[in-house]
């Protein structure tokens, strides 16, 4: 059974919807990130699957393939990786790679989660396909980036009212820029 990875990007105050701008996909403020990228592509090493909602992707593919100064790395790992958008209405996806799940997206991630020699798919932002496949109870990672920033507003990983029983710490870690890693699993 593959492993479903959340990966987010959130505030110290659980606002993971950059209503603000908290966060910058290449860089934070001049702050040194290279630690930060560092983790980054080592979590990518092992993933072979992105999972987006239908907006994030459109998000991201409005964005990552047109940057030719990217000297990060990130838009040659999502070139690459098997990218699958869950939608009822998009039909061509316009990037490579990339494939259409038009069910239900609990069970189409079932599915991914099934396949045998798969390594770690990986949801980011898709906000509300994220609380989906909390409720669902599929979700083996948590992997939260925490900038040291808050926004006082914003939808938030866990919504109200939605509890996860238990976490367990998988990983606790500093970089320079103040941005904490928490790795959790259900307990």
């Amino acid at each position: 059974m593959r492993t479903l990875a959340i990966t987010q990007n959130i505030t110290v105050d659980g606002s993971i919807e950059m209503v603000t701008d908290w966060f910058d996909p290449q860089g934070h403020a001049g702050a040194d990130m290279s630690d930060v990228l560092e983790e980054s592509h080592r979590q990518d090493e092992r993933s072979d699957a992105l999972l987006l909602g239908r907006r994030t992707f459109e998000d991201f593919r409005g964005y990552w393939p047109l940057r030719t100064d990217d000297t990060t790395g990130i838009t040659a790992y999502l070139d690459r990786v098997a990218k699958y958008v869950v939608s009822g209405t998009l039909t061509d996806p316009g990037w490579r790679n990339s494939t259409v799940l038009e069910g239900d997206p609990v069970e189409e991630v079932r599915r991914l989660k099934a396949e045998e020699g798969g390594k770690d798919i990986v949801l980011t932002g898709s906000i509300a396909l994220a609380h989906a496949l909390i409720a669902a109870g599929l979700v083996d990672e948590y992997r939260l980036f925490v900038y040291p920033a808050v926004q006082g507003r914003g939808r938030r990983l866990f919504p109200d009212g939605h509890e996860v029983p238990r976490l367990r710490l998988l990983e606790s870690r500093a970089f320079r820029s103040g941005i904490t890693l928490q790795r959790y699993a259900p307990a």
